[in-house]
């Protein structure tokens, strides 16, 4: 059941630099907070570390783009049957376990029972006994990426990356915490 699709590792390159910028943000924050604080040697210590981040930063990108040039390569050199294994290896059928949009309403809840945000494992907890229900058994398989990683909670978290890029939930959140936006609340009270 591994899905091999090449947009997958694009996918998760653009979640690697998130992260990236993520922690750029924070330790920018650290630093102009030391700054204002007349701590020049932490400010300095924050400067380089950014720095170092950046570096980092782009040589991810630079590796996404070069995986994307390789795939774009590929996927042309490829005969139809190569092509065709391709797109049947080790896929899950369609429909066979639950969207990830199914996730998006009870992290909303979650998220805005616990007045606003949460940590990771406690939201992700609250929305697989919500979820209980609705989950296929297929959902709490392991991936092959992850034994101890079962398909829902993997699937949860790409939601809240899709929802945090559809301004759901915040992207400047602290690390380790989900925090709903004004935006994920409107659309909690459109829903209910």
């Amino acid at each position: 059941m591994i899905e091999n699709n090449p947009s997958n590792v694009s996918a998760a390159f653009d979640m690697l630099l998130e992260e990236i910028e993520a922690e750029i943000d924070f330790i920018n924050g650290i630093g102009a907070k030391s700054f204002e604080g007349r701590d020049y040697d932490k400010a300095r210590e924050a400067l380089v570390r950014t720095g170092s981040l950046t570096a980092f930063r782009d040589k991810a990108a630079a590796l996404r783009k070069e995986w994307e040039d390789m795939a774009a390569a590929a996927e042309g050199e490829e005969d139809e049957e190569i092509s065709a294994q391709r797109r049947s290896l080790g896929k899950l059928r369609k429909g066979a376990r639950t969207p990830e949009s199914a996730y998006y309403l009870p992290i909303l809840q979650v998220l805005d029972q616990a007045g606003g945000g949460g940590k990771v494992a406690e939201v992700l907890g609250q929305v697989a006994r919500i979820m209980k229900p609705t989950l296929k058994p297929v959902d709490y398989e392991p991936l092959a990426s992850g034994p101890d990683n079962p398909r829902w909670r993997n699937a949860a978290q790409w939601a809240r990356n899709s929802m945090v890029r559809d301004g759901l939930l915040k992207g400047d959140s602290p690390r380790g915490v989900w925090e709903i936006s004004d935006r994920g609340r409107a659309k909690l009270r459109e829903k209910k």
